[in-house]
């Protein structure tokens, strides 16, 4: 199995999510071609850009392939400021919930190697390559950890509409109560569960 890691949002903007999706790449890669075929997209598949009914359908189609996720939540309301006073910057929350995401699935594993591909396109290079490296050294033998351009990776895409559809029902955006109850199955069959990151480590 693969996790395919993206994120929503940031501080200024009320939350930042981070989704940790697992599945198989031949499922993703289904479940991404089926989607394409059917809704005629052409581009980048990006939640910000879909429809409420696209969503629903993309959801749908992750929930039948047995597709699962741990996504890590932080609010900027409720996130305590460092231990000198300052905020968090948005990279040490990015970081902070990833290992949370993460962290979540390696336990369930059983051991079962495990690959973590995460989405390059946020920050510098540079500094990605240090939290693959963080990653990795939690991977431990478990797996391989990779950075990834989201435009070429089927996983990564699909994290991303998970990651954003978190962070509509959190900011209460406009669409908050559509996606919730399009996520209302999968959050009862704990298909995707949630974890709320209040404090940096």
């Amino acid at each position: 199995m693969t996790i395919y890691c993206d994120e929503s949002g940031g501080l200024n903007a009320g939350a930042m999510t981070f989704s940790a999706v697992m599945l198989t790449p031949e499922a993703a890669a289904s479940i991404h071609a089926r989607f394409r075929a059917v809704t005629g997209l052409r581009g980048e598949l990006k939640g910000s850009r879909i429809s409420l009914t696209e969503r629903a359908y993309l959801l749908e189609l992750f929930d039948r392939a047995g597709g699962r996720a741990w996504v890590a939540v932080a609010e900027s309301t409720k996130l305590h400021p460092n231990a000198n006073g300052t905020a968090p910057t948005d990279l040490a929350l990015y970081a902070a919930l990833l290992d949370t995401a993460v962290g979540r699935w390696l336990p369930e594993t059983g051991g079962v190697c495990t690959d973590v591909v995460i989405d390059d396109g946020r920050y510098d290079p540079a500094i990605l390559a240090r939290v693959r490296d963080t990653i990795q050294t939690g991977l431990a033998g478990w797996g391989r950890a990779s950075l990834a351009d989201s435009r070429r990776s089927d996983g990564v895409q699909i994290a991303d509409v998970v990651a954003n559809s978190l962070y509509n029902i959190t900011v209460h955006s406009a669409r908050a109560r559509r996606i919730g109850i399009i996520l209302e199955p999968m959050l009862a069959s704990k298909a995707i569960r949630i974890a709320e990151l209040t404090a940096l480590p």
